[in-house]
């Protein structure tokens, strides 16, 4: 008798019941100094992730100055009046923890990861960084020269170059949104350490910021700790800032930024909408994804599989700003590349598949997919403490409460086809569209004009 015929077969292990899951709630509350906590704990762990929010949007960046917040945040881990820079690197590293920081439209978020028996001495590091940055002049002078290399790369990234050109079509030329992010050659130019400690001396302190705090905290007494680090950092009391609302120019129309010789044009098609605020999110995010989330969505599926355009195209919302008060927005997009002879068959049948969808809606079959990829997978997603710090972070920013994303998976899962369709379509109007192609306009203008989807202008790479 063989070896084989004396081994035991045994019947293929059966996958168990799902265990109820919902997005973690954070715990709430405050320190001395005014510095408001979220903390999570998540047994096993063991890598834990602080996010620091300070109320320092770009808006807030004096006129001539944009990028200043960008330098500001890169400029938090450039040392500190205990450490010099390298010292600073240096002690982040012992304790196994890395820092980041960048700037956005509603503030300034540092980013700390840390295995739990190192938070103390990060928390430390951090609170230093907070409370007397070096701003030395080497260091500042240093991050422009950094910040003014990577400028020329951007522009010549055809989806950064897209993005820069949807901006500035879309929102008025004094709006801060209208601009780069992170500042021009000019702006960022003119930053010295002068100006940025007085940015930060105007607008970071703790009465303005959150800070929070997700892992394993098994055995960790974090009041104190916290206490003991970020609550020594000091500062003025709030002071009420205006926020601009955000208004957009969406009527239909084209601009081809020429890149000659280009093999490929660059697509980015957006407006703006309803942000996380507004009672059609949910409706609006199952549509989209429906629209273009996946491999399997319908863009997907005419451009990519049917026709071979593309290697993909993406439908997305992006929030720029959240405001309970209707000032905010999201930038809804769609975004990918095509070859360049077929620009203007890939954006015919772009269009046909918005006008198909107006006509005939999503079906109930998408409809389940959707739901079943946005809030079956919630659970995998949210592994990681810096997931779940990111996502309590986002909802502080956009003035969510607590709750939000927990309540979001139950509205996605109870949104309904005809919710869904309504939602997109409204979306992704055909007739109220800004669409930059970045590519060979000598190719691609003429056939771009006979579709009709809007007037088109041609402007310089740069």
């Amino acid at each position: 008798m063989t070896e084989l015929a004396t081994m035991e077969f045994h019947a293929q292990p059966q996958a168990g019941e799902p265990k109820p899951w919902a997005f973690p709630a954070p715990e709430r509350g405050s320190l001395d100094n005014g510095l408001t906590v979220l903390r999570c704990h998540r047994p096993g762990q063991q890598v834990v992730a602080v996010e620091v929010l300070l109320d320092a949007p770009l808006d807030a960046e004096p006129t001539g100055l944009d990028g200043v917040a960008t330098i500001m945040a890169r400029a938090f881990s450039e040392g500190t009046d205990r450490h010099s820079a390298e010292e600073f690197a240096a002690e982040l590293e012992r304790c196994g923890a890395t820092l980041d920081a960048h700037a956005d439209h509603p503030g300034v978020r540092l980013s700390l990861e840390v295995p739990a028996s190192r938070l103390a001495k990060a928390l430390g590091l951090l609170a230093d960084a907070l409370r007397a940055p070096a701003f030395a002049d080497g260091e500042v002078e240093r991050l422009v020269r950094n910040r003014l290399d990577e400028i020329p790369h951007e522009l010549a990234n055809p989806s950064r170059r897209a993005a820069k050109e949807l901006s500035k079509e879309l929102f008025p030329a004094e709006a801060r949104m209208s601009r780069p992010r992170q500042g021009t050659e000019e702006t960022v130019a003119a930053i010295d350490s002068a100006a940025v400690r007085a940015f930060y001396e105007r607008h970071v302190r703790p009465a303005t910021a959150t800070a929070v705090v997700v892992g394993d905290l098994t055995g960790v007494d974090l009041d104190a700790l916290l206490g003991d680090t970020l609550g020594g950092w000091t500062g003025s009391a709030a002071e009420p800032r205006p926020v601009p609302a955000v208004s957009a120019d969406d009527r239909g129309r084209v601009v081809i930024v020429d890149r000659p010789g280009a093999v490929q044009t660059q697509l980015l098609i957006g407006r703006t909408g309803a942000d996380r605020h507004d009672r059609v999110w949910p409706a609006q995010v199952l549509g989209t994804y429906c629209l273009g989330g996946t491999l399997t969505s319908r863009l997907d599926r005419v451009l990519r599989e049917e026709k071979g355009y593309t290697y993909g195209v993406r439908a997305f919302g992006q929030v720029l700003r959240s405001a309970p008060d209707g000032t905010g927005a999201a930038m809804l997009a769609i975004s990918g590349s095509v070859d360049t002879p077929n620009t203007g068959p890939a954006l015919e049948d772009l269009w046909t598949v918005l006008r198909k969808l107006a006509a005939e809606g999503l079906t109930d079959a998408e409809r389940d997919v959707a739901v079943q990829n946005l809030v079956g997978v919630a659970p995998l997603k949210y592994e990681t403490a810096a997931a779940v710090a990111s996502t309590l972070a986002d909802q502080v920013e956009q003035h969510l409460p607590d709750d939000f994303q927990a309540t979001l998976y139950r509205q996605l899962a109870a949104t309904g086809t005809v919710e869904a369709t309504a939602a997109v379509v409204n979306a992704f109007p055909v007739d109220r569209l800004v669409t930059v192609l970045v590519g060979d306009a000598a190719q691609i203008k003429e056939p771009v004009e006979a579709l009709g989807i809007g007037e088109v202008t041609v402007v310089a790479a740069e």
